[in-house]
């Protein structure tokens, strides 16, 4: 008989969540269990803290070292340079050295100094299976390898036979299926604002920086910056966008929140939604329900 199978775990710094629909219990327990194990294994990648990751392992290599790394890390790095050349440089997955000053992510077991003019230019994707780093930089794919990991587990609970299925990773998920899901966003302020939307065969990703944000030098910092400048953003305010792939959605967010005015042209390319929140201005974009 089918039946409607739920099951959540702690991973990628969250509780992930998964259920399935259209199996019966035994192959839907099995296919949620090899879900999760993908979820591991692209945690296990592109980590920036496990020293065993693909990115330390880029950040101890010698510039100009081409590096065999999963196939999985190249499919994210590619499409965050994707996105970076899209943006002009506004998503930027070499701003990990920044956020180290901060305070934000731990310093890496690397023996390069960063070099502050490197971007996401000196990243280079050899045969697609080696990375090379033109200057020393540090990598941090935090805001692209999460969704990563949602897209990856759904793949694998469709192959299994899954008809409806959701993988929810914090705010990062993916509804695969006919049928509509309600999903409740949460807004920027700390009240817990929340607006409503319905998803079909897509994926949603939100980012604020409210819950991570803290003081340095007198002003407020975050895990979201600016690509170009290295500034923070999204300290007081939230994005949350709708497109095919949550891999794309979950990069997008940071576009939004840095630049709006050009986030709507990347926006168009890739089909996707948007709505954004503060405590100013409220909800805005996507036809939000709050």
């Amino acid at each position: 008989m089918n039946v409607s199978v739920q099951r959540a775990r702690p991973r990628l710094g969250t509780l992930v969540a998964m259920r399935v629909e259209g199996l019966d219990e035994a192959r839907a327990v099995a296919a949620i269990d090899a879900a999760f194990v993908e979820v591991q294994t692209v945690h296990r990648c592109m980590s920036f803290h496990e020293s065993a990751s693909d990115l330390s392992r880029l950040h101890a290599a010698a510039v100009g070292t081409a590096v065999e790394v999963d196939t999985r890390t190249v499919e994210v790095l590619h499409c965050a340079l994707e996105i970076a050349e899209l943006s002009a440089g506004c998503f930027d997955p070499t701003i990990a050295a920044q956020a180290v000053a901060w305070g934000m992510l731990p310093r890496p077991d690397s023996p390069y100094a960063p070099d502050p003019r490197a971007n996401w230019r000196d990243i280079e994707l050899i045969d697609g299976s080696r990375v090379r780093l033109r200057r020393p930089l540090w990598l941090d794919l935090g805001g692209i390898a999460k969704g990563h990991a949602v897209d990856r587990a759904i793949d694998v609970l469709i192959e299994a036979g899954a008809t409806q299925a959701m993988v929810n990773a914090g705010g990062d998920l993916r509804v695969a299926g006919p049928r509509e899901e309600i999903v409740h966003l949460r807004g920027a302020c700390a009240a817990g604002a929340a607006g409503v939307v319905a998803i079909a065969n897509a994926a949603l990703a939100s980012s604020s920086g409210l819950t991570t944000r803290k003081r340095h030098h007198g002003r407020w910092v975050g895990a979201h910056l600016q690509g170009r400048t290295r500034a923070p953003v999204g300290t007081f305010s939230s994005a949350s966008v709708i497109a095919q792939r949550c891999m794309i959605a979950d990069a997008l967010t940071k576009v939004v929140l840095a630049e709006p005015a050009l986030a709507q042209r990347v926006l168009a390319a890739y089909g996707a939604q948007v709505a954004t929140h503060s405590a100013r201005h409220g909800w805005r974009g996507m036809g939000i329900a709050a």
